[in-house]
C-alpha cells in the first residue's frame, strides 16, 4: 500500500511538471482533468479480466477468437495502467488465448488481423496462415485477400470471441476486421462475444466525415478520423445503423469495462502495432497518419514512429531535428529509407484532444516552395482523410481554423448517431 502510493505521488508529480510547462490550451487537456484521469484509471478492469461475466457463455462451446499481443488477461490490475510499454512478461499477464485453454475451453480456430497474432508484422504485410507454435492452435489470417471469416472456416465454431485493443481512429484496420467478423458471424448465426478494452484517443471526436465513394480497408464507415467510441461501442453502431451487408444484424454481447469514462486516461501496456511504441505515438497517430498519404516520413524505420514528421527534399532551419529511416521490425521498407530526413521531434509535444492540421499545413506549403517538383499528396491521402475535399481545402490555402467549420455539421450529426450506442460516459 505505501508503495503504491509512493509510485501514484511520483507519477502525479511529474504530470504536475509536465503540465506546468503546457502554454497551448487549444489541443491540450485541462491539467486538472489529467490528475484526476490518473487517480481514476488504476481501477479499470477490462472486458478480458472479467472471466466470472463470460465463461459461462462459452464454456462446451467450440470458439473461435479474433485476437493478437494486446488479447491479454492482467494478473495484477493495477499492472493495466503504466507509464512505459512492456514486453510479455508472464509476471504481468497472460493471453487470453493460454488463459481459456488452461479452463479446458474448446479454442477451434485464432483469426489474426493486420499485424499478425503476435502483432509483428508491418503495416499492409500480407499476413499468412499458421500454426501457433506455443498453443498449436491453427491460425487463420483475416487480413489481405481473406479479410472476412469465410463458411467453410466458420463451420467448427459456436461461438466467436472479439479481444483487440484499438486506438480510436478511422484508418486504424482493427474495426474494419470488426465488421467482417460481425458479418461473417452474422451470415452464419454466430453469436460474437466482444471484450472491451478502453480507447487511448476516446477523450475526443474530430476530423472529416468518411463519404461512401472513398471507403476502403482504411475507412469503411460514415465517422470522422477520431470517433471517441470503444470496440464494444462501435460494434453495437455497426449493427444499430444497418452498415453490415443487407442490413444483417450481428448477435452481439459486449463485456464492459469497469470503473471507465471517456475521459479516463489509459496507458496501454503493450504496444498495439509495431510503430506506435509509446503512448505519445498512440496521441499523435491520427494527426500524423494524415502524412501517410504524403511524401512526408512519421518516422517508419526509426525508435520514434508516429512522434517525428520529416522530408530529405528540404532543409529549413526551423526544422531543427534530423533522422534517417532504417528498416526495422515494423518497416522493412520505410519512406526515405536510407536518406536523412528534416523536420520535427514532436514526442514532447502537449496532450492532444483535437486533430492537429498545422503541421500538414505548414509541409504542404513548403514543398510547394522549395520543393515543386515533388509531388506532396498521393492517391492515398484521401482514403485515409475519407473525402477529396480536405487536400482541395489545403492545396486552396484555407487554414486550419477554416478546415476545421466546414466539419462542424458532420460531427454534430455524428454525435447524435453516437449517443445511441454509448456504454460509457
Amino acid at each position: 500500500m505505501i508503495l503504491n502510493v509512493f509510485k501514484n505521488t511520483v507519477l502525479l508529480f511529474v504530470l504536475i511538471l509536465i503540465s506546468c510547462g503546457n502554454n497551448v490550451e487549444k489541443k491540450s487537456v485541462k491539467d486538472s482533468e489529467i490528475l484526476n484521469q490518473v487517480q481514476d484509471d488504476k481501477n479499470i478492469v477490462v472486458g478480458a479480466n472479467q472471466t466470472e461475466r463470460y465463461l459461462s457463455l462459452i464454456n462446451g462451446k467450440k470458439v473461435g477468437i479474433v485476437a493478437n499481443q494486446t488479447s491479454v488477461i492482467f494478473k495484477d490490475n493495477d499492472k493495466q495502467i503504466t507509464t512505459t510499454y512492456s514486453k510479455s512478461s508472464t509476471d504481468v499477464y497472460t493471453h487470453l488465448v493460454d488463459s481459456l485453454l488452461s479452463l479446458n475451453i474448446d479454442i477451434n480456430t485464432v483469426f489474426a488481423p493486420e499485424h499478425g497474432f503476435r502483432g509483428t508484422a508491418d503495416a499492409g504485410e500480407h499476413i499468412t496462415d499458421g500454426i501457433d507454435t506455443k498453443t498449436g492452435l491453427p491460425i487463420i489470417s483475416i487480413y489481405g485477400k481473406n479479410r472476412k471469416p469465410s463458411q467453410e472456416q466458420l463451420k467448427d465454431i459456436d461461438i466467436m470471441i472479439f479481444d483487440i485493443q484499438d486506438v480510436g481512429a478511422r484508418f486504424y484496420t482493427y474495426i474494419s476486421s470488426l465488421h467482417y467478423v460481425m458479418e461473417a458471424c452474422a451470415e452464419q448465426g454466430i453469436a460474437l462475444l466482444i471484450l472491451d478494452r478502453p480507447n487511448p484517443n476516446g477523450h475526443y471526436i474530430d476530423g472529416s466525415i468518411l463519404e461512401q465513394e472513398n471507403k476502403s480497408f482504411v475507412g469503411m464507415h460514415p465517422v470522422p478520423i477520431v470517433h471517441g467510441m470503444t470496440i464494444g461501442e462501435y460494434a453495437q453502431m455497426i449493427n444499430g445503423e444497418g452498415w453490415l451487408n443487407n442490413n444483417i444484424k450481428c448477435k452481439l454481447t459486449v463485456i464492459p469495462i469497469k470503473n471507465y469514462t471517456h475521459k479516463t486516461a489509459y496507458s496501454l501496456p503493450i504496444k498495439p502495432s509495431p510503430n506506435l511504441p509509446s503512448d505519445k505515438a498512440i496521441n499523435l497517430y491520427p494527426s500524423l497518419c494524415l502524412f501517410e498519404g504524403t511524401n512526408v516520413s512519421v518516422g517508419r524505420g526509426t525508435g520514434k514512429q508516429f512522434q517525428i514528421i520529416g522530408t530529405p527534399y528540404f532543409y529549413l532551419k526551423r526544422h531543427n531535428y534530423n533522422f534517417t529511416p532504417l528498416p526495422n521490425e515494423g518497416a522493412k521498407y520505410p519512406k526515405h529509407k536510407g536518406k536523412e530526413c528534416h523536420g520535427y521531434d514532436l514526442s514532447k509535444t502537449n496532450q492532444l484532444n483535437l486533430l492537429n492540421l498545422e503541421w500538414l499545413i505548414e509541409f504542404y506549403f513548403f514543398n510547394k516552395q522549395y520543393a515543386p517538383k515533388e509531388k506532396f499528396f498521393n492517391s492515398f491521402f484521401t482514403k485515409l482523410a475519407g473525402t477529396k475535399t480536405l487536400q482541395q481545402q489545403i492545396e486552396s490555402g484555407l487554414n486550419e481554423t477554416e478546415i476545421r467549420a466546414t466539419w462542424q455539421v458532420g460531427l454534430n450529426a455524428f454525435k447524435k448517431i453516437r449517443s445511441k450506442y454509448l456504454i460509457y460516459n
